[in-house]
C-alpha cells in the first residue's frame, strides 16, 4: 500500500512538473520592440480606492525605475478598450503592456465567450506591433463563472504573460480592500508587485 502511494505521488510530480516546465506555451515577443511601458485597462488600473500616486500603476513605476504610461478607464469593458486601443496604446510605441479588463464584463453579465474573444483582439493587436503583454486575471471564487479559465486559456493561445489572480494576498484581507473590489493603495502595492515578479525577465 505505502509502495502504491509513492508510486502515485510520483506520477502526480510529474505530471506538474511537465504542465509548469514543458507545456508552458511559449511567450510572444519575449524580445519586445517599441519604448513604451503602458498599464491599459480598467478601475483596477486607473486606481480607484487609493489616493494620489498610490495606483498599481504608480507603485510599478517606483518598482522598476522606468516611467509607465497609465491608461486606466474606470468601467471599462473589453469592448470599450478595444475601441480606444489605438488611441492609448497602438499609437504610443507600446514595449511591454500590462492588462487589467474583464472585471465589468463579469459584473455586468456578458458572456465570457464574447468577453474573451474582444481581449484576445486587444491582444493580438498589440503583440502585432511587436510588444510583449501581461495580462492580469481575476479568479473570484464562486462569482468567477469561466472567466478564470478564460484567462488561462488566452495566454494559451497568444503566447502572453499571465498574471493568473491579480487578487492574490489581497481579496479577503480588509485592511488591503477599499470596497468589495478595490485595493487600497497597500493592496494596489502587492498588485504591482504580482505584474513586476510577471515581467521581469523582460523588462
Amino acid at each position: 500500500m505505502k509502495r502504491a502511494s509513492l508510486v502515485v505521488g510520483a506520477l502526480v510530480a510529474l505530471f506538474v512538473g511537465y504542465r509548469v516546465f514543458v507545456s508552458r506555451p511559449a511567450v510572444t515577443n519575449p524580445e519586445p520592440a517599441g519604448e513604451s511601458l503602458i498599464c491599459f485597462g480598467d478601475s483596477l488600473t486607473s486606481g480607484i480606492g487609493a489616493g494620489p500616486g498610490e495606483s498599481y500603476p504608480d507603485h510599478l513605476e517606483r518598482m522598476i525605475g522606468r516611467p509607465v504610461i497609465h491608461a486606466g478607464v474606470p468601467g471599462d469593458t473589453t469592448a470599450d478598450a478595444l475601441a480606444r486601443l489605438r488611441r492609448d496604446v497602438l499609437d504610443r510605441s507600446p514595449r511591454i503592456v500590462f492588462i487589467t479588463l474583464g472585471g465589468n464584463d463579469l459584473k455586468n453579465g456578458v458572456p465570457a465567450a464574447e468577453a474573451f474573444a474582444n481581449l484576445r483582439q486587444v491582444v493580438t493587436r498589440i503583440q502585432d506591433r511587436g510588444a510583449l503583454v501581461v495580462v492580469g486575471g481575476i479568479d473570484l471564487p464562486l462569482f468567477g463563472r469561466d472567466f478564470a479559465d478564460g484567462y488561462q486559456e488566452l495566454c494559451e493561445e497568444t503566447g502572453c504573460v499571465l498574471v493568473d489572480n491579480v487578487f492574490e494576498d489581497i481579496m479577503g484581507r480588509p485592511q488591503l480592500m477599499a470596497d468589495r473590489i478595490h485595493p487600497t493603495g497597500q493592496g494596489y502595492e502587492i498588485m504591482a508587485r504580482h505584474f513586476e515578479r510577471a515581467a521581469r525577465p523582460y523588462l
